[in-house]
């Protein structure tokens, strides 16, 4: 399959990646388990550098209308839903292959995985399901606002300091302000430059992300998109500790297969 703009598209594999496996990291292996703390943090480092790329000119945000912005809020919600819900799965499965139910290959492996999963855990497959719906609703509410003067970096701007203001408002009703201090690695180095690093990272993703959806078609951006998600999940067995078997192996497989009819429907128009 030839793909438009290599050197765009390998960026985005490489910070798509990066920036799961540093999310995994410290969600799962060292157990940050505290959401609104966590992603309150991704948002406002990935709403602070988008606001000083604005104000430096290299990204251009418009002066949108205050009933553009309010219109837009509840997509801010959902957005708010999407990297809560991902942020509690993450920290309980190894697989993002989930996210997907498009098709019914999609369908039958997330139905089955559980039922194989020799790591089952019943509230880790409920985020899931939980980011899963996020997902669509926002992704519904996107296409109902193609015809609207906000652009991308427009709308995620506005869902940065949303999300900013929302996860911060609810960190302590949650009870993680407090229980985070309680955290064994709370003033280690490889926590603090996890953090670091997973902000930039979140960073230059979404800004890759939305690079590449601009300058490639919808087939070719599905396309980089199939790309970076098999290698992420190819590759984090070998970087975490993750017990698989026969039955998890083949429903991984056929979610990569539906994942690959997907990017092929969408090349065909259908």
């Amino acid at each position: 399959m030839y793909l438009k703009r290599p050197a765009t598209g390998l960026f985005f594999c490489l910070f798509y990646l990066a920036s799961y496996f540093t999310n995994k990291y410290v969600l799962s292996v060292l157990k940050f388990t505290y959401p609104t703390l966590f992603q309150g943090w991704q948002t406002l480092v990935g709403g602070f550098l988008l606001h000083v790329s604005w104000k430096l000119g290299w990204v251009e945000i418009s002066y949108s209308s205050r009933s553009e912005v309010l219109t837009w809020l509840p997509a801010s919600v959902v957005f708010v839903g999407i990297i809560y819900a991902g942020s509690r799965a993450l920290s309980r499965l190894q697989t993002t292959l989930l996210k997907i139910c498009s098709v019914l290959f999609l369908l039958i492996a997330a139905g089955c995985l559980p039922l194989f999963d020799m790591q089952f855990d019943p509230d880790g497959y409920l985020w899931a399901l939980v980011h899963l719906i996020c997902v669509g609703v926002y992704k519904v509410i996107h296409k109902l606002w193609k015809t609207s003067s906000l652009s991308d970096l427009d709308q995620q701007y506005i869902n940065y300091v949303f999300s900013v203001v929302l996860l911060a408002s609810a960190s302590h009703p949650a009870g993680d302000l407090f229980s985070a201090l309680d955290f064994p690695f709370l003033y280690f180095y490889r926590f603090h430059s996890s953090c670091c690093a997973s902000g930039l990272l979140g960073f230059f993703l979404m800004l890759h992300t939305v690079k590449l959806k601009n300058i490639t078609s919808s087939w070719q951006y599905a396309a980089w998109n199939f790309v970076a998600k098999v290698t992420t999940a190819g590759l984090s067995p070998l970087v975490f500790g993750m017990t698989v078997n026969t039955p998890t192996i083949c429903c991984l497989l056929l979610g990569g297969l539906g994942e690959a009819l997907l990017v092929y429907t969408e090349r065909m128009g259908t």
